[in-house]
Parts: structure tokens; C-alpha cells; sequence
């Protein structure tokens, strides 16, 4: 059974090997800006007390989450959907209308797995991979599946607003 709980303070450690065992890094670079995954708040999972997935995010403004890692050690088992879940409940709370979250043009697999969960398609960014690697030269010049890792894809979805029963 795996457990969904927000990252605490004493979890940075912790997140950020998490960080370096799925990236390599323990940073990671989306539309020209750095992030440090272990300093964000955000959600693990957990199974017998081993993370087993991760999401870390951020509040752009008011209106917006933005999901800045979403990571599953197993996958096809729900772990990111209840961690997508988690995090709507927040942006609910915190007023924001929507979630974002950058990837990039060869992760199919996530499109696939993000466009099931609601998300649109909103931007293209051409070319933003060259800006990235000046940040982070560690990202490879080829991604999943041997497609050249070029561009960024922005996808978008509404945050329903929460109802309490009286």
C-alpha cells in the first residue's frame, strides 16, 4: 500500500537523493529557470516507509501551480495520479485555478500519461533545450526512444474548485 504525504524539512535529504537517483542532478531546468527539487514543497510516496514516488511544485501566482518534478518508481500503479491528486487539493486551498508543468519533446510517455489526467497541450518552446543545457550541461543531446532533445512542451489543466457538504 503506498502512502501519499507532503515533504517535511526533515525529508530534503532524502528528496534531493531521490532527486539525483532519477536525474542525475540535483537540479533540474524548465523555461530558462533553475530549481532545486529538494527546496520545494510537494508530496511522496511512500511503501514501507520507501519513497516510491515524488512531486515537487511551486506557486507561480496566484492562480497557478506549477508541477516542477513528477517522479514514480513504479509505474502503470497510480503513484502519479495520487500524487497529481494531492497537489490539486493544495492549489484548491490555496485559491489557484490551475496546475502547469513543463516537459520535454521526447517524453511521450508523460504526454501520454498527462493528457489522460486533463492536461492540454498550451505552449511550444523551439529550441529551449540549447538554453537549458548552459544551466545544466549534464542534459543529454538525445532523450527516450533516441528522439533529439530539443524543445519544451507547457501543458495546462483547470483546478476544480472544491465543495465542502454542509
Amino acid at each position: 500500500m503506498v502512502d501519499i504525504r507532503p515533504i517535511e524539512p526533515a525529508d530534503h535529504a532524502a528528496v534531493e537523493r531521490t532527486q539525483l537517483e532519477m536525474w542525475g542532478s540535483p537540479i533540474c531546468v524548465a523555461h530558462g529557470e533553475v530549481f532545486r527539487p529538494a527546496d520545494l514543497p510537494g508530496f511522496l510516496a511512500e511503501d514501507a516507509g520507501k519513497i516510491v514516488g515524488m512531486l515537487t511544485y511551486q506557486q507561480q501566482d496566484p492562480t497557478t501551480i506549477e508541477v516542477v518534478t513528477l517522479d514514480a518508481v513504479w509505474r502503470h500503479a497510480g503513484i502519479g495520479t495520487a500524487l497529481l491528486d494531492a497537489t490539486a487539493k493544495v492549489a484548491t486551498s490555496a485559491g489557484a485555478t490551475r496546475l502547469v508543468l513543463t516537459t520535454t519533446n521526447d517524453n511521450v510517455d508523460a504526454l501520454r500519461f498527462y493528457q489522460r489526467r486533463g492536461f492540454r497541450l498550451i505552449a511550444l518552446r523551439p529550441g529551449e533545450l540549447h538554453h537549458s543545457r548552459k544551466l545544466k550541461p549534464e542534459i543529454p543531446p538525445t532523450g527516450n526512444y533516441g528522439i533529439p532533445l530539443t524543445d519544451e512542451l507547457e501543458l495546462e489543466r483547470p483546478v476544480e474548485p472544491t465543495t465542502f457538504d454542509e
